[in-house]
């Protein structure tokens, strides 16, 4: 009975072997063949981290050990689903893009200039609050000064080296020097009284004028013949002003020609040696010559001009033939006005096509007055003269006397004594050391040649 229990036990314990070895195999079949194939998308995800339970056939293995500084992998999507879309951000994430997106609002300019190019400039506002602040000083001058070559195109790049600046003979010490560009306070006066042929030209060129000027310049219109009128008052390029010009297109001019002063028909009548031709007829009174008050008309607008914004570049532009007769004002005394209130003088003078006239009518003939004090201005202050027979010509010199007086530089001294009201003359001296000629200067310098000291600026 022993041995029976005996053989019993080892057939048990047998048994118990195989079955313990068939399971340890089957389920190390089913892991290999596990790891070939996708997880479907109901079963969880296999944690690695768990151990194998125990078995008599395989020994645990050790835990996986995750490599340094690394992220835990992230499972890949099962095949077939839709990607995962990331979560929506709260609006206080999306500020900070939005606030990235939009530009800085920075502090506007004080004003848009136009630099000539090459030139040393400072802040746009830095050189117009120190040029406010050195007019309050009742011994300052200020000179605008135009460089130009010999072909006419600016000069930019200079410094305050390269000028030299002598008033009444003594070399002066410069304490402002710009070649920032300012806005411009201009007075147009066109004459009236013109041929109207030259007139109707004028006329026809509005448009570019106004093209001429930046939304930062200010002009007023004014108009003369034998009177004075102001047609706008001052204010920027704008729908008011156009509609004045247009107003202005309808004027007709003079239908006159060379003056008949001497023969036989210059007292209307027929004359053999001073004596009517006919006795008994009536002597016809002879035609006066109208007034050309364009004194009168510098002098008004340079008035109004002295009470614009002293950081402004202040011109006058006279769009005329040049002839003034019979002015209230006198040339010196207009000039005077000019120089003391730091005034340009540019002109466009219009000619005629019949030959020989332009150098007869710059004789002085009685009773017709004087053709040859707008050139004057002109030179005395700094600007230009622009004599041009066509449209295109005037319309071009709209634009390039706008272009001189706002691109110019700009230096300022303290006089060395008070101010006496006597006349002190200028002289502006360019250095350019690249000038291989000794007889005639590489550029064309242009200023006013003195000026007139005031008790305030």
């Amino acid at each position: 009975m022993g041995w029976l229990v005996t053989v019993s036990l080892l057939l048990s314990l047998g048994i118990a072997l195989l079955h313990a070895q068939n399971s340890g195999t089957e389920g190390s079949q089913q892991g290999s063949s596990g790891t070939g194939a996708a997880p479907s998308s109901a079963s969880p995800q296999q944690d690695n981290s768990i151990p194998d339970a125990p078995s008599t056939v395989q020994p645990a293995k050790p835990l996986p050990e995750p490599p340094a500084n690394s992220a835990p992998p992230q499972a890949a999507p099962p095949q077939g689903a839709a990607p995962e879309t990331p979560a929506q951000q709260n609006p206080a994430d999306n500020s900070a893009p939005a606030a990235q997106e939009t530009k800085p609002g920075a502090k506007p300019p004080v004003n848009v200039r136009t630099v000539p190019e090459g030139g040393a400039t400072k802040e746009s506002g830095s050189d117009q609050e120190q040029l406010f602040t050195l007019y309050s000083n009742v011994n300052q001058v200020m000179i605008p000064v135009t460089v130009a070559d010999e072909a006419g195109h600016l000069v930019s790049g200079l410094t305050s080296k390269d000028f030299a600046l002598i008033e009444n003979g003594k070399k002066q010490t410069l304490n402002f020097f710009s070649s920032s560009a300012f806005a411009v306070s201009a007075a147009v006066v066109i004459d009236l009284g013109m041929k109207d042929v030259d007139l109707q030209k004028v006329n026809h060129t509005f448009s570019a004028l106004e093209g001429a000027f930046s939304e930062f310049d200010e002009l007023s219109v004014y108009t003369y013949s034998n009177t004075v009128g102001q047609l706008t008052g001052w204010g920027a390029v704008g729908p008011a002003l156009s509609a004045r010009l247009d107003e202005l297109r309808n004027v007709r001019g003079q239908d006159n020609g060379p003056p008949v002063t001497s023969g036989p028909l210059a007292s209307g009548v027929p004359m053999i040696n001073n004596v009517p031709v006919d006795r008994g007829a009536p002597r016809p009174m002879a035609a006066t010559q109208p007034a050309r008050v364009m004194n009168d008309a510098i002098l008004k607008a340079a008035i109004e001009l002295s009470h614009r914004d002293k950081t402004r570049r202040k011109i006058i532009f006279v769009i005329s033939d040049g002839r003034e007769y019979r002015s209230d004002a006198s040339y010196r005394d207009v000039l005077r006005v000019l120089l003391s209130n730091n005034i340009i003088v540019y002109a466009v003078g219009m000619g005629s096509g019949v030959p020989g006239y332009g150098t007869f009518s710059k004789l002085h003939l009685p009773r017709f007055g004087y053709t040859d004090i707008l050139p004057k201005y002109v030179n005395a202050t700094g600007g230009q003269v622009f004599n041009e027979l066509t449209r295109n010509g005037i319309e071009d010199a709209y634009g390039e006397a706008l272009g001189y007086a706002r691109n110019q530089y700009t230096m300022g001294y303290v006089m060395s004594k008070t101010p006496s009201g006597a006349y002190r003359s200028i002289e502006i001296l360019v250095d350019r050391p690249s000038c291989r000629s000794s007889i005639r200067p590489c550029v064309n310098v242009y200023a006013r040649d003195g000026y007139y000291p005031t008790a305030t600026k």
